[in-house]
């Protein structure tokens, strides 16, 4: 290998190691600046140590087969929904970022939908989520989804009874519907301790970084935990149907919650490695004629770093 042929190399493996920084920074971001302050006082134990390699080897082999499924997906023109339902900082977004962080977006694509506007308050209460569902060789990861109306709509009474009991009526005929139509429905509900939003809440206050997570819908909900609970218990038993089930992600440790929902969810697809042809960087056209005009001085952004 000539001088030339090392220095590209040299070049590939640095792009790729910035590549993976990405889910450093991830890492740093669901961490608080106390903790990130703190760490000079506190040193990790090797069994953290080992823990931490643990993870990182595990994810970066489970996003690998993540690829293979979206590939698959395409081939196959599959269709698939993901639901992410749990509490305020439970690590629904979490899991959905190290989901999404390796696929293409045109593939797998995320659905939060803001509260309804008045204009979507007066339709069918599934119209605004059906324009979301996927087309053949699409995933769809809802953040949140129709289960709104069995929780927060609920517990915040921006439903009556009439409609609470309506949803829960209409829910398993929709979803069968979708099922039928070859849609595969997958739905995941994110579990935590009292104490531990209690935790995940505070460390949001704390930093400044995530005080914008926090809004005053959070800290009510916060308030009515219990109300909550009972909400959550009456929806898992009531929509818990053969063609959709629910799963229960264990959520309290953020690292294990994502490894296991996302082996779980390859799990749930009989997918194959697709074969794909060989890829060759055809040679760059040049032409003589051809002169580069350099960029207006005034043009450029500053290079501070």
């Amino acid at each position: 290998m000539n001088g030339i042929d090392e220095e590209l190399v040299r070049r590939i493996h640095r792009d790729l190691a910035d590549h993976y920084d990405e889910e450093l920074e991830l890492e740093l971001e669901d961490r608080t600046l106390e903790e990130l302050q703190g760490e000079a006082a506190h040193m990790p134990t090797d069994e953290e140590k080992a823990w931490r390699r643990t993870y990182f080897r595990e994810l970066f082999r489970l996003q690998g087969e993540l690829v293979k499924l979206q590939n698959w997906v395409v081939a196959t023109g599959h269709k698939v929904v993901i639901l992410f339902e749990g509490r305020d900082a439970a690590g629904k977004g979490g899991v959905i970022k190290r989901i999404t962080q390796r696929l293409n977006p045109r593939v797998c694509r995320v659905a939060a939908l803001p509260a309804p506007n008045d204009r979507e308050r007066t339709q069918w209460y599934f119209q605004r989520y059906v324009s979301h569902l996927p087309a053949a060789g699409e995933v769809v990861l809802f953040d949140r989804s129709w289960y709104n109306r069995a929780g927060v709509e609920h517990v915040m009474g921006f439903c009556n009874d009439e409609q609470y009991e309506a949803f829960f009526r209409d829910v398993p005929e929709f979803e069968k519907m979708l099922v039928r139509s070859g849609i595969q429905l997958i739905k995941y509900w994110f579990s935590i301790t009292d104490e531990e939003q209690h935790l995940r809440f505070l460390g949001r206050i704390n930093d400044p970084l995530k005080q914008w997570k926090l809004s005053p819908m959070d800290l009510e909900s916060r308030r009515r935990w219990e109300a909550y609970t009972r909400a959550k218990e009456t929806m898992l038993e009531r929509t818990h149907i053969e063609e959709a089930p629910w799963w229960v992600v264990q959520a309290v440790d953020k690292k294990r919650a994502r490894l296991n929902c996302i082996a779980h969810l390859l799990t749930q697809m009989q997918y194959h490695e697709v074969e794909r042809p060989g890829i060759v960087l055809p040679p760059r056209e040049r032409h003589a004629d051809y002169v580069r005009h350099p960029v207006p001085a005034e043009m450029m952004v500053p290079e501070r770093y």
